[in-house]
């Protein structure tokens, strides 16, 4: 009975995957991303992506795979909203943070704590270990390490320049964010380009979605000390979001403006922020420009709606969530032709070049002056954003591990 059983099992997860019936997977998943104090944009991505996946697929079993030395209690905790019948935590005893720092080096199994039982394992940040289990799926974001070095933290880019490219050559498939990403580890690492497939990002519509309701907007905007009408940046406070050439915009376009709009920058501390704060003090803007710090999710859609305009002028992005964000919540938004942002936003925002000054300055003094301009931006950007969603973004990353099983 017990060899019957074998014998059936080993049929149905090949002979007949091949002859094209559906077969349950056993799909496994790092969560390293979510089990963190505060959730950064690569942990916002795995999230969609396999809340969306447990929906879509429950005929397949979903494992949440971390490592932890103690307390995982609370890293359970943390994985709450993931948890369904078909999606299960899977944790090893031991220090992920060693664990990552020995293997980058040293051949460790990620098989001897996590076993054999995945056909697909999925690292959502960029390294895959040595000797993992089934089929091995790999997001790499973005470039920037490569591309602006300068703009990365010390420890992320040793990781990454150690790291990266075993995790590609091990990986079975390299997901990314957008064509733009692609063409990025292409230029870098060109040896692995029959691998790349592009997933894009989703939005989360039912979090993100315009706001009518005054009082709350009132609320957020009393909350965090922000009167009358105001620019919002949204985002990590760092070198390659282009803040401090933001401001000397923002300075230019405020110039001879009785009460102009604040320029509100709302989001957590970066990677060699000194610059913007000292940019501020420069420029004598002090009372203009307000640092709202780390923004509570249960706030950021008011925070958006109350914006007369969401601003992103970033360098460099992998895929670029934010803008797209604020579109779902019908806001208008300035951003730049870099990077992946234009294949994110397409012609529903306002796209100004970058690394010139005036050119932000314009792009604020438009969406101030042209109420036109807002209102149709306001309609065309829920529209564009219903383009992304996390479902979609799911039956793409499904169709690669399907991909990937069947060879």
């Amino acid at each position: 009975i017990a060899g019957m059983k074998q014998a059936l099992e080993a049929y149905s997860e090949s002979d007949l995957y091949g002859r094209g019936a559906k077969r349950n997977l056993r799909i496994a998943f790092d969560v390293l991303p979510l089990i963190g104090c505060r959730m950064t944009g690569i942990g916002y991505c795995e999230a969609g992506q396999i809340q969306a996946l447990a929906q879509l697929h429950p005929e397949d079993e979903f494992l949440l795979q971390f490592f932890s030395r103690k307390d995982e209690h609370i890293k359970i905790e943390r994985l709450a909203p993931y948890l369904r019948d078909n999606m299960k935590p899977h944790w090893a005893k031991a220090s992920g943070y060693v664990y990552r720092l020995v293997s980058n080096f040293l051949p460790v199994s990620y098989r001897h704590f996590f076993g054999d039982r995945a056909q697909v394992t999925h690292f959502f940040n960029y390294i895959v270990p040595p000797n993992v289990a089934g089929k091995k799926i790999v997001t790499v974001h973005d470039m920037v390490y490569k591309t602006f070095p300068e703009t990365v933290r010390g420890r992320t880019k040793y990781m990454l320049e150690t790291g990266l490219k075993k995790s590609m050559k091990r990986a079975d498939r390299i997901v990314t964010d957008s064509e733009f990403s692609k063409q990025e580890i292409i230029r870098y690492f060109p040896q692995f380009a029959d691998k790349i497939r592009v997933v894009y990002c989703g939005v989360d519509q039912e979090r993100f979605h315009p706001v009518t309701d005054a009082a709350a907007i009132a609320a957020v905007k009393e909350k965090f000390s922000i009167g009358g009408d105001y620019f919002l940046y949204l985002g990590t406070l760092e070198p390659r979001k282009n803040l401090e050439r933001l401001m000397e915009a923002y300075a230019q376009f405020a110039n001879g403006k009785h009460n102009p709009p604040r320029l509100v920058l709302a989001g957590g501390k970066g990677w060699l922020d000194s610059g913007i704060y000292e940019t501020v003090h420069q420029l004598h803007l002090e009372k203009e420009v307000l640092f709202t710090e780390y923004v509570p999710d249960a706030d950021i859609c008011a925070l958006m709606c109350g914006a007369l305009a969401f601003v992103f002028p970033s360098i460099y992005e992998g895929f670029g969530m934010p803008p797209l964000e604020a579109m779902a919540c019908g806001v208008p938004v300035l951003t730049t032709h870099a990077a992946s942002l234009p294949e994110v936003v397409g012609e529903d925002a306002v796209v100004v070049d970058p690394y010139q000054v005036d050119a932000i300055a314009g792009g604020l003094e438009r969406l101030y002056t042209d109420a036109a301009l807002r209102e149709k931006l306001k309609k065309a950007g829920p529209l564009r954003a219903a383009k992304f969603t996390w479902e979609a973004s799911a039956k793409q990353l499904y169709a690669v591990y399907q991909e990937v099983c069947g060879e």
